[in-house]
């Protein structure tokens, strides 16, 4: 069993036997045939993934990894908030017509402020303090602009991530107030344990733990029964992750940059719908 998949079925289980229901509340979230999606969640569960021993993804199913680090190279890389710029759909629902999520993701951390140091935006900011100022404790971004919140066709889940260097070894923490389990949890975790990666290469780093802070794991009604089934697959030891050791550039890193060797998995017929 990989560590991941360790983690995930433990905080499924919490979820579904010890969470809190919202089923007779008021939500915000629709499925596409327009019922109220409704969830039971946990408050603030905190995991700690250690990038030195394996790469956390599941094998109960399969993560689709390409797309993932494509999402997060989106965000992060090309710092784009359109997703004529990606190479995958999941974001279609919340874009408009010219297909903008408005001033969301990639637009934030694209937005340039001045230092002593020089004008810098919120991803260089971080390259630029890993290389030259690894002890410092202000090397962090923050995507939840509340002066922008009225144009974002999608508030920010995953919102922050502090970054702190230990010696020659990079930790980051990722906050994120929201989390769809089933849909986006281990999604997640593989892309910032990716960047987390990638930033190291590129600084003269060792990658070390990536800490994931959830403010509300859910996991939506409609999603349960097939979750339930999910964790009763067998499952498998992580696989290996293999990176160009070549690129040294951040803004130089493809998709195919990244391999996966022996990942096996579980097929999943289901699939997951998207509450909107």
């Amino acid at each position: 069993m990989s560590y991941a998949d360790e983690v995930f079925i433990k905080n499924c289980r919490d979820i579904i036997d010890n969470g809190f229901s919202d089923k007779d509340q008021e939500v915000r979230p629709r499925w596409l045939d327009g019922t109220p999606a409704h969830t039971v969640k946990k408050f603030c569960i905190v995991n700690r993934y250690d990038l030195t021993k394996e790469f956390p993804i599941l094998t109960l199913r399969r993560t689709a990894f390409k797309s993932a680090i494509d999402e997060i190279l989106w965000i992060w890389q090309k710092k784009s908030n359109n997703v004529k710029d990606l190479n995958s759909h999941i974001w279609d629902s919340w874009a408009d017509e010219t297909g903008s999520i408005g001033k969301a993701y990639g637009y934030q951390l694209a937005q340039k402020h001045k230092y002593k140091e020089g004008e810098f935006d919120q991803v260089d900011r971080v390259l630029y303090d890993l290389k030259h100022n690894p002890s410092s404790r202000r090397i962090m971004t923050n995507i939840y602009t509340f002066a922008d919140l009225n144009e974002m066709h999608l508030y920010p889940c995953a919102y922050s991530m502090t970054f702190n260097v230990s010696g020659k070894t990079l930790n980051g923490i990722l906050n994120q107030r929201s989390n769809d389990v089933a849909v986006a949890n281990n999604w997640n975790v593989v892309q910032y344990s990716v960047l987390l990666m990638m930033l190291a290469q590129v600084s003269g780093l060792q990658v070390g733990e990536l800490v994931h802070v959830i403010a509300d794991a859910h996991l939506y009604d409609r999603h349960i029964p097939v979750v339930e089934k999910m964790l009763k697959n067998p499952t498998f030891e992580a696989p290996k992750i293999k990176i160009n050791p070549e690129v040294k550039d951040f803004y130089k890193f493809t998709v195919d940059d990244f391999e996966l060797v022996d990942y096996k998995y579980n097929k999943l017929e289901e699939k997951f719908e998207v509450a909107v």
